[in-house]
């Protein structure tokens, strides 16, 4: 059974692979198979039945209580954000398919906030496309143009990749981020579009989607080495944009009176693209 039809076991066995038995205090007895612990570990340390726990994995339980769930993250060492998802996957069953694609829409007010910033800014959507830019954001990094995705700028494009030192831990919390967006609702045609395209194209992205980590985007210092103005730590911040839809403004600042601030005016007062880049098109409504 595929992790379209039952995200729920998917999540468990996933989570179960990444903890040990040292860390879940119990005797490392006989050879594994597989990683972590075995189900019916779980289920002993849960205070369940072995069989009713494979039910779980294989999902022919798919309303389990909230108790034997929280029993289960306990063992699982699942942390709030993990274990909101959890509940999420179990109460969401059976689910409804979504045979259209959601369309995203920028409002006009977001449109005028973003035309308005100094500094660089850009309006995501759900799963990360560029609905809109300001034309410092597009100098700042080849990626954040409109109608880019930035995951597949962070997994396929090796021009992208070299802006970010951190490039390995920011493309762990892009994944633990989508997931957390996207919850129970992967029948989404878009989510399956993308997630099948950079499963196929990049085993990074593969390591990491199999993980099933949760975790929402925080602001947080991001470094980028530009080839114009070299390496600048700037902070990001991300701001939900009203409406029915799962758009964010993320904008990226220096610290006042900084060296960063400098290369960024610098970068502003140069008025040039980043390398191998297009003017930004805006606005993008769609």
């Amino acid at each position: 059974m595929s992790e379209q039809t039952n995200p729920l076991g998917a999540f468990l066995s996933a989570r179960r692979a990444l903890v040990t038995p040292q860390q879940a205090g119990i005797p490392d007895i006989g050879v594994r198979r597989v990683p972590g612990l075995r189900r019916e570990e779980v289920a002993m340390l849960a205070g369940i039945s072995a069989d009713y726990y494979l039910r779980l994995e294989r999902g022919r339980d798919r309303r389990p209580s909230v108790q034997v769930l929280e029993s289960i993250a306990r063992v699982l060492q699942l942390d709030d954000e993990h274990l909101a998802h959890l509940l999420a996957l179990a109460a969401d069953a059976p689910r409804r398919r979504q045979a259209r694609r959601r369309r995203e829409v920028v409002p006009p007010g977001a449109l005028k906030l973003l035309d308005s910033l100094a500094q660089p800014a850009f309006i995501e959507g759900r799963y990360f496309d560029i609905l809109a830019a300001n034309d410092l954001a597009t100098a700042l990094s080849p990626g954040l143009v409109v109608g880019g995705n930035q995951l597949r700028a962070f997994f396929l494009d090796p021009a992208e990749q070299a802006y970010y030192p951190d490039w390995e831990a920011m493309t762990a919390c892009f994944i633990a981020a989508l997931r957390q967006a996207v919850g129970s609702d992967i029948d989404d045609p878009r989510f399956i579009e993308l997630t099948g395209e950079l499963s196929l194209a990049s085993p990074r992205f593969r390591q990491l989607w199999a993980r099933h980590e949760v975790r929402g985007q925080v602001g947080t210092p991001i470094r980028f080495d530009h080839p114009q103005v070299g390496e600048l730590t700037l902070n990001r911040e991300r701001l939900s944009i009203g409406g029915p839809a799962d758009l964010m403004l993320v904008v990226y600042h220096p610290d006042a009176g900084s060296a960063d601030e400098e290369k960024l005016s610098l970068l502003a007062s140069a008025g040039l693209p980043a390398l191998g880049t297009q003017p930004a098109v805006r606005p993008a409504t769609a």
